[in-house]
């Protein structure tokens, strides 16, 4: 068994989509970002290629790669499965949290859980997306950023 973290934190800017565990969500702003800066799923991603001790998405996806401008960090998640598959790794759970004072984020949970579940080829009973404010600290409580967490286990076969 292995066990990885992730974290990953955007500004918040205007004129950008809000997009988090591959669902855009109506909001008067979105994450600034190379790709789609979906910071949910990037954290997820970290998670995983830590666990399996492949670096990070910085090393895998560059942000200095044309290739990965705008990307869509659900096809990006894809890629990373592959790769864990590939070294003989299956995922037994994640768990991640975003924090965020604005917006509200419950109802979009079981959608950004089934995109992360669909990409990861596994059961949405093994992603769990839960989604926090921080009373008005930080840069996150003052609606400046974006953060996300992620732990996953995953098990050589």
């Amino acid at each position: 068994m292995r066990i990885g973290h992730g974290y990953d934190v955007h500004r918040l800017v205007k004129n950008r989509k809000l997009i988090l565990g591959g669902v855009e969500i109506p909001f008067e702003k979105g994450l600034s970002g190379h790709s789609d800066a979906d910071v949910l799923t990037h954290a997820v991603m970290d998670s995983l290629l830590g666990a399996c001790a492949l670096g990070d998405i910085g090393k895998l996806f560059p942000d200095n790669d044309e290739r990965y401008k705008g990307a869509d960090s659900i096809r990006l998640l894809k890629e990373v499965s592959n790769k864990i598959k590939r070294k003989g790794y299956t995922l037994e759970n994640i768990d991640a949290t975003v924090c965020c004072q604005a917006p509200k984020l419950r109802s979009y949970v079981d959608d950004m859980r089934k995109n992360i579940a669909d990409a990861l080829e596994c059961s949405i009973d093994c992603i769990s997306v839960k989604a926090t404010t921080e009373e008005g600290l930080g840069f996150t409580g003052t609606s400046e950023g974006i953060s996300a967490t992620a732990v996953c286990i995953i098990n050589n076969k």
